[in-house]
């Protein structure tokens, strides 16, 4: 969120249905795809600018869904991207897949701790070689899923990844 509102992109931060104090029910990632339409639907109303999609574990993955597809959307940013099962106490384990990626031509950051426990280097660099290009993937060292004690790195990298994203391609993200 800093690093792209650094650059003077307008940011909106939301929590998923059920999360937090917002309405709802977890939906299994089916109805947060919706969540994420929404939020792009109201950026792109209240600011008429180019959209860079950014998520966060959970959120990347579903909000992945959300923002390829959409024409609205000029780049794609995953942190945390999981892709080993994930299971909370009370839940079956989510199981993630990336199929819609083979479709994706936007330019893909990828950004992820190099500790990460849901998304193992081998696991995370083999997606990532499997999806179309424009796509970048970065490792933090020493960090884990959550990048604690490592925000800073990740958001210069996110800021770096972004600079030279504007300078390639000014007219597509400006």
């Amino acid at each position: 969120m800093k690093a792209l509102n650094s650059l003077g992109f307008p940011v909106l931060r939301f929590n998923f249905r059920g999360t937090g104090l917002s309405q709802g029910e977890h939906d299994q990632g089916i109805g947060e795809v919706e969540d994420v339409r929404a939020a792009l639907h109201w950026l792109d109303a209240e600011y008429h600018l180019p959209l860079v999609f950014s998520g966060f574990s959970f959120g990347a993955a579903v909000g992945m869904r959300a923002a390829c597809p959409d024409a609205r959307v000029r780049a794609v940013i995953a942190a945390g991207t999981p892709v080993v099962p994930v299971a909370a106490e009370s839940e079956a384990p989510r199981v993630y897949t990336y199929d819609f990626l083979q479709d994706c031509a936007k330019p893909k950051l990828f950004i992820s701790g190099a500790r990460d426990e849901f998304g193992p280097r081998a696991k995370l660099e083999a997606l990532v070689g499997s999806v179309p290009e424009p796509k970048k993937l970065v490792f933090i060292e020493g960090a884990d899923h959550f990048f604690e004690g490592r925000l800073r790195e990740l958001r210069e990298a996110i800021e770096a990844w972004m600079k030279q994203a504007i300078s390639s391609q000014p007219s597509a993200l400006t």
